[in-house]
């Protein structure tokens, strides 16, 4: 699974996610891409699960491109502890998603493929998502 391999601070803020994605809103390196319609925090788990449901659609053809990070601890404090001693230590780590975000990137399979291999991959993901192309390419 996807994290850094070394952070300058263990813990982070929460953060607010309003507007919307100018940064990695274009298909750059593909042909189609999967674009967030919504803002959410998609977990490494949940980027893996959806890089291996386009995986194993496309039967390891063509190439798959992730354009998110996760990036973002998210602390928890113990089951039945109580309030107060300080922030929770590190669990897991998120990508902050904001609409227009293009979150993966395919090339070189047919168009059926894709929307299907896209499909079952956004079902994997916590937000409501859409299929787009490149620019001069036709959905």
């Amino acid at each position: 699974m996807l994290a850094p391999k070394k952070v300058k601070y263990r813990k982070m803020m929460k953060g607010r996610r309003t507007g919307l994605a100018y940064r990695g809103s274009e298909v750059n390196f593909g042909d189609y891409g999967l674009m967030a319609t919504q803002d959410g925090w998609i977990t490494s788990r949940q980027i893996e699960a959806a890089r291996v449901a386009l995986t194993r659609h496309m039967k390891r053809q063509g190439r798959v491109w992730i354009r998110i990070f996760p990036d973002k601890p998210i602390t928890k404090k113990p089951a039945e502890t109580r309030m107060g001693k300080g922030k929770g230590a590190p669990e897991y780590w998120v990508a902050v998603v904001k609409p227009g975000r293009i979150m993966f990137e395919i090339q070189g399979v047919a168009l059926e493929i894709v929307k299907e291999a896209l499909r079952l991959a956004s079902h994997k993901l916590p937000i409501t998502t859409k299929v787009v192309a490149r620019e001069g390419l036709d959905l």
